[in-house]
């Protein structure tokens, strides 16, 4: 394994998880878009699905395995989302539950990058 698809992959699981978190978490960070689910559907889905797509692309490409690329989509979830709450919603991620948590996801990357 080269490596370059696995990590454009997951920068482009944790971008297209940056995109998520705006779509469905700007309703509780500013008080403009309480009411617009449409326009923010609008303006995210599309980014979203690619980011996604290509990113399940890169990383099946390069593993030859689905699993893998389900795996590293969630671990790249539990970094982008805490950073993201934390700013904008000023939520703390250092509790002993979501630091356990991101470990895990640590630990769910290693394993797909490293275990032949």
């Amino acid at each position: 394994m080269s490596g370059s698809n696995l990590l454009l992959g997951f920068l482009l699981f944790v971008l297209g998880h940056a995109f998520a978190w705006f779509q469905l978490n700007s309703q509780f960070a500013w008080s403009w878009w309480k009411d617009k689910p449409i326009l923010a559907v609008a303006i995210y889905s599309i980014p979203i699905g690619l980011c996604f797509w290509h990113a399940a692309r890169l990383i099946f490409e390069e593993t030859g395995a689905a699993w893998s690329a389900r795996f590293m989509g969630f671990a790249a979830s539990y970094f982008i989302f805490p950073i993201l709450t934390y700013i904008f919603l000023k939520e703390s991620m250092f509790t002993a539950k979501t630091m356990i948590c991101i470990l895990l996801s640590l630990t769910i990357i290693l394993v797909q990058v490293f275990w032949k």
